[in-house]
């Protein structure tokens, strides 16, 4: 047990093979593309969204 914890807690290269295998056993290979462009778009969201709030910030002062 105490292995396979040493195992999955360093992200190595068996780990992340692991993951990758995980992640293309659940949503197959035509689906992983649209689940980074949503995730992309998310990320580039929650930027815009912060840099607006740090301008509104600098304005009021």
């Amino acid at each position: 047990m105490m292995s396979l914890y040493t195992f999955l807690a360093i992200p190595g290269g068996y780990s992340i093979i692991l993951i990758v295998v995980v992640v293309l056993l659940l949503f197959g290979g035509r689906k992983i593309p649209e689940l980074m462009r949503g995730l992309g778009s998310g990320i580039k969201e929650f930027k815009d969204a912060t840099k607006d709030d740090e301008t509104k910030k600098v304005e009021k002062e």
